[in-house]
């Protein structure tokens, strides 16, 4: 008997793989010889310089050489993967589908992206009785109610609409936004509902932006549970919603949990434990679409993509989680704050994926329910111990072992008993003294409960894939301005160190869980925002520092280590420059990446780190500060020109600036220390270092010296800035000298 087909094939890039593993060799050789220098140096009786600055540049050396060491292990087997939909079964064995979407702050997140993002996923090419939506509102905000009614009767339209001509942007802002490819349906019928359906569009928008304007926005903090199923109301169209009536629809749901200030809420890890359980009750879907609210469905086949790697018999038992690439709509060509995560999700996730899968990131993911369970879904524990891990509630450890989905739950409405037990999963005190964000559900570890889930799976033994189709299956908002870039680093840096200085640290707790190549990914993406805001500190400051005293910390241009050094430094920056050119990017890609990574090192990176530093020492609590989903059309205009927003808070602007007259200060007193002193040989490393990081960084000098628009540097920060300049040079040169 023949083997069925498979559903997808994965791909090895054989190429890639050699070239990767014989530069990786190449640099390490580079690497050792400059050890070698570095502790030569140390090992000698008299020492020409003082022995400070020379072993705070080895340290960083050494942790800038650590942490590449780390990254080698996302190149060590990179894949690509094809999926073959059309060998699915029929759709009436397909698998169900729970969409989770969270939101949190309605000013912050404008409610028509909240609704769009919930109407393009209610619109996927999946069976209508399979899919479920459920909105977390945890603003707990009338206005998002509100616009979920209003969805939903905009959704009678625009699904059947949909499905009928098979649209491909199934986001309705985005649809009648942009040129949409419609030369195949260019009858006149389908001009005729296409004007009828935008014409209800606006009418829908219409109505939100009406609610907006004249809701409260209620209490975030402390407000009671409210869920409720969105269902039909006809009332007033009897004659024009009949044909679209026809086309059943998919489940909608809004909850907003209970949130009290005398309870922790763990912030989104909360609410989708809250959802996890609720839809547990309802729908109890096997498999769970994660969605952050601004990030839309934009093709309508991810669902069967995803079960192509589910239902595949090969490796769906072991197989955690399907996770799609976050692209983003809104970003131009200069991409100046690397909002396209290019590296992420060009090299480091498909690298993963040739180990043992990718990180579990918080948007697009197609994830397994029982991988949330722990081991307590197998049967035979008692009902106690069930109890005990997941809350006193006998519905939802029904659902544990029950079939899929509740037949008591009907599509109208539901029970008032179901009502009430849905109220009491979603209460603030249904966690206490359960093993919610601990065993089970989105870990609680850190802010960033997303790649701690992952990992944690991952050492359970669990896998996962990651598949980037041709066409963006989801489409987000990334961030345009310097300060939402900045204020979001602060938290993802502060996520990931919280997750490497505890005692779930990958490099130390999962060697003996996991391979050691995967523990490497792991442990160099929670230790990046430290391992590199450490050394970058240092190599922007020290030899600058040095190189205005005639110090020198590098050897002479005559020296052989002198090549040692330069080939590193162009081995990394040819490397980097080589990985952009081959994922689509170019020079001014390049440089971009290099730009932010020196920014966010050095501002966000670090003020990250010592915000996990300072919870793991009880000195601080663990905030969350959503991202801004708004738009300024000054800001927006200045990032499609290619020019940085410095409209900034000075806690980002000193650091920046203050370094950026360092180095100018260097690089014009070293030249014209090797002209007039005549040891240019002994200098040149440093002022070619500083050069570098001006050539760079250029767009810093040109807001502080040349524009004098709105988003400049203000005068007040370059005057603070210049204060600090001159009392770290004053302290710095007395301690070296």
């Amino acid at each position: 008997m023949e083997s069925p087909l498979p559903l997808h094939v994965c791909h090895v890039n054989n190429l890639s793989v050699i070239l990767n593993k014989l530069h990786a060799f190449l640099h390490c050789i580079a690497i050792a010889f400059l050890i070698y220098y570095r502790a030569s140096y140390l090992l000698q009786e008299t020492r020409a310089i003082s022995i400070i600055p020379w072993l705070l540049v080895f340290a960083s050396e050494l942790l800038l050489s650590f942490i590449w060491l780390l990254g080698r292990a996302y190149l060590w087997r990179p894949v690509s993967r094809t999926v073959f939909p059309e060998r699915l079964p029929e759709d009436d064995k397909l698998p169900a589908i729970d969409v989770f979407i969270c939101t949190a702050d309605p000013e912050k997140e404008p409610t028509i992206g909240v609704m769009n993002t919930v109407l393009s996923a209610m619109a996927l090419d999946y069976p209508a009785d399979k899919l479920h939506v459920y909105l977390s509102d945890d603003g707990g905000s009338p206005i998002t109610l509100r616009g979920m009614r209003e969805a939903f009767r905009f959704a009678k339209w625009w699904i059947p609409f949909c499905r009928r001509y098979r649209i491909k942007t199934i986001c309705p802002q985005a649809y009648f936004s942009e040129a949409e490819s419609d030369e195949n349906f260019g009858d006149s019928e389908f001009v005729t509902e296409k004007r009828e359906i935008k014409e209800k569009y606006e009418m829908f928008e219409e109505h939100v932006m009406k609610a907006v304007e004249d809701g409260e926005y209620g209490n975030s903090r402390n407000h009671s549970t409210i869920i409720e199923q969105i269902i039909q109301d006809t009332s007033g169209e009897n004659e024009t919603i009949r044909q679209a009536d026809l086309v059943e629809m998919p489940r909608l749901v809004y909850v907003s949990r209970e949130k009290s200030p005398e309870h922790l809420h763990h912030f989104k890890g909360g609410a989708l434990n809250v959802l996890l359980r609720v839809s547990g009750v309802i729908s109890n879907s096997p498999h769970i679409l994660g969605l952050d609210c601004d990030m839309y469905c934009n093709d309508p086949t991810s669902a069967r993509q995803a079960m192509c790697f589910h239902l595949d018999p090969k490796i769906s038992s072991s197989l955690a989680f399907v996770q799609f690439p976050q692209k983003f709509h809104n970003f131009n060509e200069h991409d100046i704050y690397d909002g396209s995560l290019r590296s992420g999700y060009r090299l480091q996730w498909p690298g993963m994926d040739g180990l043992k899968g990718p990180f579990l990131t918080g948007t697009g993911h197609y994830i397994k329910r029982e991988s949330l369970y722990g081991n307590f879904k197998h049967k035979g524990i008692e009902l106690a111990e069930l109890k005990d891990t997941f809350g006193e509630s006998n519905v939802f450890i029904k659902s544990l072992h029950q079939s899929y989905e509740h037949k008591n739950v009907n599509r109208e409405n539901f029970s008032n008993v179901l009502q009430q037990e849905t109220e009491v999963l979603a209460s603030c005190s249904y966690e206490h003294q359960t093993k919610w964000g601990e065993e089970v559900g989105f870990s609680y570890q850190s802010v960033s409960e997303d790649f701690f889930t992952g990992f944690i799976l991952h050492c359970k033994g669990w896998t996962s894939t990651y598949f980037d189709p041709s066409r963006p299956q989801f489409l987000g908002t990334s961030t345009t301005n310097l300060n939402d870039v900045l204020i979001q680093g602060i938290r993802w840096a502060s996520g990931l160190i919280d997750v490497s200085i505890s005692r779930f640290c990958p490099l130390l707790y999962g060697p003996s869980r996991m391979s050691l190549l995967l523990s490497m990914c792991y442990g160099e993406m929670s230790l990046f925002p430290l391992l590199y805001c450490l050394p970058l500190w240092c190599l922007v400051t020290l030899p600058q520092l040095c190189l205005l005293n005639g110090i020198p910390l590098y050897p002479e241009v005559s020296s052989p280590f002198f090549m040692v050094f330069s080939f590193i430094f162009l081995s990394a920056i040819c490397k980097h420059l080589q990985e952009v050119i081959s994922t689509g990017g170019s020079v001014y890609t390049w440089r971009n990446e290099q730009r932010i990574w020196m920014i966010k090192s050095v501002t966000s990176h670090f003020y990250g780190s010592m915000d996990a530093i300072l919870k793991l020492l009880g000195l601080r609590k663990a905030s969350f500060l959503p991202t801004n989903k708004v738009l300024d059309e000054e800001q927006v205009k200045r990032y499609e020109m290619g020019q940085f927003d410095f409209q900034t808070s000075s806690m980002f602007l000193v650091p920046m600036v203050s370094l950026m007259i360092l180095n100018v200060a260097a690089s014009v007193c070293g030249v014209i220390r090797m002209i007039a002193v005549g040891n240019w040989d002994k200098l040149f490393a440093q002022v070619l270092l500083s050069l570098y990081i001006l050539i760079i960084n250029f767009a810093i000098v040109e807001g502080m010296i040349v524009r004098k628009d709105k988003g400049r540097i203000s005068p007040s920060a370059i005057l603070l800035s210049s204060v600090f300049f001159v009392t770290f040079l004053f302290f710095g040169s007395i301690i070296l000298i």
